[in-house]
């Protein structure tokens, strides 16, 4: 998605949606888990009160007081619980009693826990019932004699109750967080806006740089600028033909600007000779590609024009500078560059020569095939060069740079704006 000012707001509510259905699912699960805890502490405290009026009473555990033990059971099986099992000392199971209304086949499934000197409880749901089996050893005088082991199940007054409590908690907890979102998104979005419009002014003022050193250096040696829009221009088309990916794009229309940047440190005396430089001038000349190089060095966004700035005078063949690299060692940028920067400068007016027709100028490029210019870049350029032509020469110098200043705003913002969103 991409992260504009006039977006901003649906990005931000899209990335607190989700944070918000993350911590809902982690502050839902952590409600629920001491909800547990909490009804379990209550289900064990009635549990434990009515197991009580149980076992105080018991006088004595063994078999041969079955028949008492029996009736007492039955009377208490009308309350809570719903079923019971008795052991004596020896752990042997001396009663076992369930009311058949309530428990159905409980008794072939409640737990059998082994002896334990010390309280057993555990929570669990059947069939839609909340019940609590209790082990409750018991002591008398002479020590142990026997342990009570009781299914308690949750009566359905309590029960809704419980069920209401834990849904009320659960909403609350749900609202506070996303009441905490509500609040959190219009803190956010008006930061990220801000944010938003600080890189969008920081990068119109990148642009702006780039296009003001470039037009600058080409004022030095021409009465206008025009160049550098027009080579940039046909450099965007061209880009576009070969599909070139986005990063390798914005490098070419950052060198395409910023070609002859180096030519800051050129002597007037040479740069400015109407006639044809002597092979002093000539070296003089050729070193406006190492200091161009110096120049964007100091800035890390003007880096990518590096392979255009340096290499733009590279040959097919390598008979070109200042490396002779040849073929494919030679950056791509530059090898597309090379073409539409002739291109311009020989369908352009100088002072010292008239600008040739279109057909004229693709016949002198077609004599650098395979020595100045890449075949196949050539092909791809033949195929859109009369459209952009046309187009570059039809408004005049005022539309041009205008069309390019959008061309290149937008495939800057486009990428900037990606990489926000990303992040």
């Amino acid at each position: 998605m991409t992260l504009t000012p006039g977006n901003v707001g649906r990005t931000v509510a899209a990335r607190l949606i989700l944070a918000w259905a993350a911590l809902s699912l982690l502050a839902g699960a952590a409600a629920l888990y001491f909800e547990v805890g909490r009804v379990s502490r209550m289900v064990l405290g009635l549990a434990r009160s009515e197991a009580e009026r149980f076992t105080r009473h018991l006088e004595a555990i063994g078999p041969q007081h079955a028949a008492a033990l029996q009736e007492q059971a039955a009377e208490f099986l009308t309350g809570g619980f719903v079923a019971l099992r008795l052991y004596d000392a020896r752990g042997s199971r001396v009663l076992e009693a369930s009311d058949p209304g309530r428990a159905g086949d409980l008794p072939g499934r409640v737990r059998e826990f082994p002896p334990a000197a010390a309280e057993v409880h555990e929570m669990r749901w059947a069939h839609g019932r909340l019940q609590m089996q209790l082990v409750v050893p018991l002591a008398g005088p002479q020590g142990a004699r026997g342990r009570f082991d009781g299914v308690f199940e949750v009566d359905a007054r309590t029960l809704a109750e419980i069920r209401s409590g834990v849904s009320r908690s659960l909403a609350l907890t749900l609202g506070a967080v996303l009441a905490s979102a509500a609040v959190l998104y219009s803190v956010i979005a008006a930061l990220t806006r801000r944010l938003a419009a600080l890189s969008a002014d920081l990068l119109h003022s990148n642009l702006e740089l780039m296009e003001v050193l470039g037009s600058a250096i080409a004022l030095r040696d021409s009465a206008t600028d025009a160049h550098n829009y027009r080579v940039t221009a046909y450099a965007i088309a061209a880009g576009r033909a070969l599909r070139l990916p986005g990063a390798e794009l914005r490098d070419l229309i950052a060198g395409a600007f910023l070609h002859d940047v180096g030519k800051i440190g050129v002597p007037d005396a040479v740069l400015l000779k109407p006639g044809a430089l002597t092979p002093e001038e000539m070296q003089a000349m050729r070193r406006h590609v190492p200091l161009g190089v110096r120049v964007i060095a100091g800035s890390p966004w003007l880096h990518g024009a590096r392979s255009v700035v340096e290499c733009h005078h590279e040959k097919f063949d390598g008979s070109g500078y200042p490396k002779g690299l040849a073929g494919a060692a030679i950056p791509l940028g530059a090898r597309v560059f090379a073409i539409v920067d002739a291109f311009d400068a020989l369908t352009s007016r100088r002072p010292y020569k008239d600008a040739l027709s279109f057909d004229a100028a693709m016949a002198l490029l077609e004599r650098g095939r395979g020595t100045h210019f890449d075949p196949a870049l050539l092909d791809a350029f033949r195929g859109i060069a009369a459209g952009v032509h046309e187009r570059v020469g039809a408004g005049g110098e005022a539309a041009l740079r205008r069309s390019v200043r959008r061309e290149v705003a937008e495939q800057f913002r486009l990428a900037a704006a990606g990489e926000a969103a990303v992040d």
